[in-house]
């Protein structure tokens, strides 16, 4: 099932920790909303402006999933509303950057660990545009630029 043009329920829902361990990482309809909204409001545009595909390396999380790879218990992807995403021709940083230029509103776009791009959005969006490194196993963040 297309949650958009170019994104798919499957990419946006798939996990290998949710498989390897049993967890059903089904969303609600309200979750489902918010992963329409994220596609076309985020990620469809932002494909757009690339020109090129976006992996989506994680998206919306179980609670028991998120507690499984020991993500934030408040992180907004168990609300269906962040996709942590790669995009071949283009590192993180430029992606923020990008991303910090454009007409796309964001909730949050953050660099993590210069790895991924953790990309959000909800109806308040705070705009936020950051950085995420780890120091002495924390993680701290830091305003984008």
């Amino acid at each position: 099932m297309q949650l958009s043009e170019h994104f798919s329920y499957e990419e946006l829902t798939r996990s290998p920790t949710a498989i390897r361990l049993g967890i059903d990482n089904t969303p609600n309809e309200n979750q489902m909303r918010n992963l329409v909204l994220l596609c076309n409001y985020v990620l469809e545009p932002l494909r757009d402006i690339l020109g090129v595909p976006i992996y989506v390396n994680s998206g919306y999380r179980c609670p028991a999933l998120n507690a499984a790879i020991g993500s934030n218990p408040s992180s907004q992807h168990m609300l269906g509303q962040a996709a942590d995403i790669d995009v071949i021709q283009f590192t993180p940083r430029h992606i923020i950057q990008i991303l910090f230029d454009s007409y796309i509103t964001v909730d949050q776009a953050i660099e993590e660990f210069g790895e991924w791009t953790h990309v959000s959005w909800r109806t308040n969006p705070r705009n936020q545009y950051m950085t995420a490194q780890k120091t002495n196993g924390e993680t701290h963040y830091r305003e984008y630029p």
